[in-house]
């Protein structure tokens, strides 16, 4: 599965990244606390946060994420965004809050990881 389906399928809204939506998202990891994320996250996965700040972008460069999605109509700050078209990092939008976002990806067979 892509991004692109994802995007396409659950609404959600490309805030940066529009040409790396080809990437296939293996699996996902939904935390709020970047140490989590970096210790358990894996390649490939789709990152559901509520965070919106430029740290988001680092760890997921460095974690090799298919890219991040801020949940509850969260809006990444500009720096976010500057520095995600620098990394390549897909940023991605809902209004969903986390619980409904990541049972829709469940139901889309998408799977966490422990």
């Amino acid at each position: 599965m892509t991004l692109k389906d994802l995007v396409e399928t659950y609404n959600l809204e490309v805030v940066s990244g529009e040409k790396s939506l080809d990437r296939d998202v293996t699996g996902c990891y939904a935390s709020d606390l970047l140490s989590d994320v970096m210790g358990n996250s894996t390649r490939g996965d789709l990152w559901i946060t509520l965070q919106v700040h430029q740290n988001i972008v680092a760890v997921a460069s460095m974690r090799d994420l298919a890219g991040v999605v801020m949940i509850g109509g969260r809006r990444p700050l500009d720096e976010t965004v500057k520095k995600a078209l620098e990394e390549g990092i897909p940023l991605l939008a809902s209004p969903l809050p986390a619980f409904e976002i990541c049972g829709r990806l469940y139901q889309a067979g998408l799977r966490g990881h422990v």
